[in-house]
């Protein structure tokens, strides 16, 4: 059943987040504490849930803030999470947050990023990052996934390529069918069918490291990720801070060489 419109009902969406986390009826049914029934009526259009029946639902399954809204709108509610711009007043604790972990990494590389993997800031550490990258690549909105596996990024650079354009997809394909963006599938399409190779043998040691020539340098660096946990806004909700950290004492030497 499919409501007017172009847009699913919202049983069908529910539906399938369900199956996109792999739960049965039964097993969401039972987290969530409501009948297997009445969540069998709710997917097939025969019962309307509540607001809060939808969000309840949609936080058990983790749907993203974004796509709980789309819920709300498929079940006749208003959207619960706003957007609010970087620039927005109410955002200055986010955008100052921000600066201070930035800064805090120096003179390691940190880039915020959005859903998209789009750069919308980073710390003087990245300039070793982005030496010799076509200007091209770092224009708004630069994605600093392209920048690092295209030919004219960082791929000549990065001396284990294969092993690391391996993780790069894995983890982006992963994304893609956790949120249900279909702008990050068709990234992934796009970073696919570069060249590189794709070595998926597992690392030596603790993670797989990025491993970029500097000059006559090697670094090698290990990724971070830090996320805002309880944000309701979708803006913060959606941000994301990547640092990349020395794996030896060389990269933390060199980087700190040029401050």
């Amino acid at each position: 059943m499919t409501s007017t419109g172009t847009r699913p009902a919202v049983g069908e969406l529910l539906r399938d987040w369900r199956q996109r986390r792999r739960l049965s009826q039964l097993d969401l049914a039972s987290d969530a504490g409501v009948s297997s029934r009445h969540l069998s009526f709710v997917e097939t259009g025969r019962a309307r849930p509540s607001r809060e029946m939808v969000l309840h639902l949609a936080e058990q399954m983790e749907v993203p803030l974004r796509a709980r809204n789309e819920l709300l709108l498929a079940a006749g509610f208003a959207p619960a999470y706003g957007r609010r711009g970087l620039d927005d007043p109410d955002m200055s604790a986010v955008r100052t947050a921000l600066d201070l972990v930035l800064a805090a990494y120096e003179p390691f590389p940190a880039v915020v990023i959005d859903r998209s993997w789009n750069l919308v800031a980073g710390n003087r550490g990245i300039a070793p990052l982005t030496e010799g990258v076509a200007p091209e690549l770092l224009q708004p909105p630069a994605n600093v996934l392209r920048l690092s596996l295209h030919p004219d990024g960082l791929a000549p650079r990065i001396v284990n390529l294969p092993q690391w354009r391996a993780h790069v997809l894995h983890r982006l394909a992963r994304e893609a069918h956790a949120s249900a963006d279909p702008g990050l599938a068709a990234l992934h399409r796009e970073l696919a069918g570069l060249p590189g190779g794709a070595d998926r043998s597992p690392p030596n040691g603790i993670a797989v490291p990025l491993r970029l020539r500097a000059g006559d340098a090697v670094l090698s660096f290990l990724s971070t990720v830090t996320t805002f946990g309880t944000a309701v806004d979708l803006t913060a909700a959606e941000l994301s801070i990547e640092a990349f950290l020395p794996a030896d004492a060389g990269t933390a030497e060199f980087l700190r060489g040029l401050r």
